[in-house]
């Protein structure tokens, strides 16, 4: 299976939904440009509310581009794209120990305190990247 670099659209600075999604949409066929508007609002746990980190957002879309269907009568594609998104999301939870982006950060970003906890302890390089790059390793072992 191919190996994918979510990391590299991250570190030029789009979200972790986009960076994750990004590679597997190119695998697909789906523009650039269409994909990263697609996943621009899961970023920050889904709009910045910090619920379902972008990683996993981001990856659920990737599975449904290699796993699904357009066929609503397909149950087989149905099971295959819940199994192997209940596989990733036991392989991310084993690894970060949650899937939400306010557990993983251990701050509100939507407050001054907690964008300050966020860049002075460059949160996004140091836990972020890892939950993209780790989300990316973790599809590709789907």
């Amino acid at each position: 299976m191919k190996r994918h670099d979510t990391g590299e659209a991250f570190a030029s600075g789009y979200n972790c939904a986009q960076s994750v999604l990004m590679p597997y949409a190119e695998e697909h066929g789906i523009q650039t440009e269409l994909a990263y508007k697609l996943a621009a609002n899961f970023g920050a746990g889904m709009g910045r509310l910090q619920e379902s980190c972008g990683a996993v957002t981001g990856a659920f879309m990737a599975i449904g581009l290699r796993y699904g269907s357009t066929d609503p009568n397909d149950l087989q594609a149905k099971q295959l794209v819940l199994e192997k998104s209940r596989a990733f999301v036991s392989a991310f939870r084993k690894k970060f120990g949650s899937l939400l982006c306010r557990e993983l950060l251990d701050c509100d970003l939507n407050t001054d305190a907690g964008q300050k906890k966020f860049k002075d302890e460059d949160q996004r390089q140091k836990i972020c990247m890892a939950c993209v790059t780790g989300a990316g390793e973790i599809l590709d072992s789907l």
